[in-house]
């Protein structure tokens, strides 16, 4: 049986990678609040339905 393991959030890097931005875009809407995330740590972790969130909010934005 192979299970692969889901994160339960993501770092800021993979939340970039997720949404096709940059790493300086990405940092900067976490810093802005307009991506949601916690500090862990010395880390950043972003939760996948904050990313959600950011999506569906760009497209209302967008209609």
């Amino acid at each position: 049986m192979n299970r692969q393991i889901q994160p339960k959030w993501h770092t800021v890097a993979e939340v970039a990678a997720m949404l096709g931005y940059g790493l300086s875009k990405t940092k900067m809407l976490v810093a802005s609040g307009r991506i949601r995330s916690i500090k862990d740590g010395g880390n950043r972790r972003i939760l996948p339905e904050w990313v959600d969130a950011y999506v569906n909010q760009r497209v209302e934005e967008a209609a």
